[in-house]
């Protein structure tokens, strides 16, 4: 008899525990993210997903994207409760290694939730924090390391306006956030030459002492720029002339993922052919590189 009663408690047991089980709520719900616009990092970077939840950022997860910009993984399991509360989703660049857990200072995209869903933007006051719509460039061909000497004029290019005699800052460009810095380039056949990074366009750029590219006489103006008159990379050969080539202002993480140019480049412009030397030309807007994205819970 007690050998019974015990097997009819349990098998009460064991269907009670079923029938809560059942009404249990679930531990997980799916982070779903649809981008478009964003670039292979290579291997040693990754982008990374956070949710805002009280004001704390909580990973949603890692993923990568390939050359033709797809996304290893748009479907990322996330605690239920985090994921129901949270109020805004960022993006991020992250190290593929050694990594810290916290976010790292480059956010790329940023969205709120508004309901189940969101836009994320560079836009957003977490990301870069600017639509770049005031973003204007101007700059001169002009080879000024090499002491004046006018010669080869058309092989350097320098982000200044001297239209009213003196020399201004040529680029109008909003105060990037902390993990991000512009970076100029002359795409010269077909090859991405880098004239520099900085922060300000009112100063010379970063490699304004150590440029391999410019001659000895001085750095340039204070400005960003670059002669491109010596120890050319492989497949081309300095001095050049720039007219026709196209000129690039880009975005970068910082650190920097490529030696190339990163997918934001808010300002560029073809020489045209019959470009005059020291002469004030102005970049385009181009807003097309910036990516664009949704998610939704």
């Amino acid at each position: 008899m007690k050998k019974i009663v015990f097997s009819s408690l349990t098998i009460t047991s064991l269907l009670l525990s079923s029938c809560n089980n059942d009404n249990d709520p679930p531990t997980t719900k799916n982070l779903t993210l649809s981008i478009h616009g964003l670039e292979n990092l290579g291997s040693n970077y990754v982008y990374e997903g956070w949710l805002m939840v009280s004001g704390v950022p909580v990973s949603s997860g890692r993923f990568t994207v390939n050359s033709s910009g797809q996304l290893s993984q748009t479907l990322f399991p996330v605690p239920y409760e985090q994921l129901s509360t949270a109020k805004a989703f960022i993006l991020t660049i992250e190290p593929s290694t050694n990594d810290d857990p916290a976010p790292s200072k480059v956010h790329i995209l940023a969205g709120d939730f508004n309901g189940n869903t969101g836009t994320a933007s560079i836009y957003h006051t977490a990301a870069l924090g600017n639509n770049f719509s005031t973003t204007a460039g101007k700059y001169i061909l002009a080879t000024p390391t090499d002491g004046g000497a006018m010669t080869n004029e058309e092989s350097g290019v320098w982000f200044l306006d001297n239209s009213s005699g003196s020399a201004v800052a040529g680029l109008s460009l909003p105060t990037l956030p902390e993990g991000w810095k512009y970076e100029g380039w002359a795409v010269i056949n077909g090859i991405f030459v880098s004239t520099g990074t900085f922060t300000s366009p009112s100063i010379a750029d970063d490699n304004a002492n150590t440029s391999q590219y410019k001659e000895s006489a001085n750095n340039g103006p204070a400005f960003p720029g670059e002669d491109f008159l010596k120890n050319a990379p492989t497949g081309l050969t300095f001095p050049t002339d720039l007219k026709e080539k196209t000129i690039v202002i880009s975005i970068e993480p910082y650190p920097d993922n490529s030696p190339l140019p990163f997918t934001l480049k808010p300002l560029l412009q073809t020489i045209p052919a019959n470009a005059a030397v020291h002469t004030v030309l102005s970049m385009t807007q181009n807003f097309s590189s910036f990516p664009t994205g949704s998610f939704s819970r």
